[in-house]
């Protein structure tokens, strides 16, 4: 495999220097802060990356306070209280993305975080509890128990929240590939996930940065060369 300094050294040329490149890496992340996260704050945050999937994120953004209205501020327990008319009324509401799939999908998850809220003293405890080397098994577990958190869904999720994630993007997954890792151009198997995990771990160990940053310095190191007021727009940053 490269060496993570050469791959850092050609993502800060790309961006005008190592002081451009450092300020497009975001705050270091803090898994244990994650713990205080009320359960209504994970829903929300859930449902704003279901949403956001396959749209444009700006729209989602702007529409958001009219989805906190909508879907009661996300509060699980008062979610799921609600008769099935609310739901479907939900399905012609101007204030949201009319989406039935989706809609149903903020109706499923809030059991899952009321379930999982249950076990653990809180969903952010949860979350905060998993083992940050592990985020492929975390992605999985979303995955399987929630609803519509698989695939870039459930690692943009972790994201917002600032659990320290990667992003499997097609420049990152590029760049892994460039520096010798044996994966697929669109690594989506537990196989390459695996890879993918076990590489960054091993950088993470090496460097001492969090993953979000390794994950940004990769992807930024290849493909094309975005400059950085661009990167602020789309990151929101």
């Amino acid at each position: 495999m490269m060496d993570f300094q050469k791959i850092r050294a050609r993502a800060a040329k790309r961006k005008g220097g190592e002081a451009a490149l450092a300020s497009l890496l975001g705050p270091i992340p803090d898994n244990a802060a994650v713990a205080d996260i009320t359960d209504d704050r994970i829903l929300s945050t859930m449902a704003e990356r279901v949403f956001a999937a396959g749209f444009v994120w700006r729209v989602i953004e702007q529409k958001w306070p009219g989805f906190e209205e909508a879907f009661l501020r996300f509060e699980p327990k008062r979610l799921l209280f609600q008769p099935d008319d609310f739901w479907h009324d939900l399905a012609r509401d101007e204030r949201i993305v009319r989406n039935p799939q989706k809609i149903k999908s903020v109706r499923d998850n809030a059991a899952f975080v009321a379930r999982v809220s249950k076990g653990h003293g809180g969903f952010g405890r949860f979350l905060a509890d998993w083992p940050e080397d592990d985020q492929v098994g975390l992605m999985a577990y979303l995955g399987k128990h929630g609803s519509r958190l698989g695939g870039n869904t459930g690692q943009y999720f972790l994201r917002w929240l600032e659990w320290d994630a990667f992003i499997v993007s097609a420049d990152m997954a590029a760049a892994l590939r460039d520096a010798g890792l044996d994966i697929a151009e669109i690594p989506t198997s537990k196989r390459d996930l695996d890879k993918i995990q076990n590489q960054i771990n091993v950088w993470a160990a090496e460097t001492s940065l969090p993953r979000r940053h390794i994950s940004r310095i990769l992807a930024m190191s290849i493909g094309e060369n975005h400059s950085p007021e661009a990167l602020r727009e789309y990151m929101g940053e």
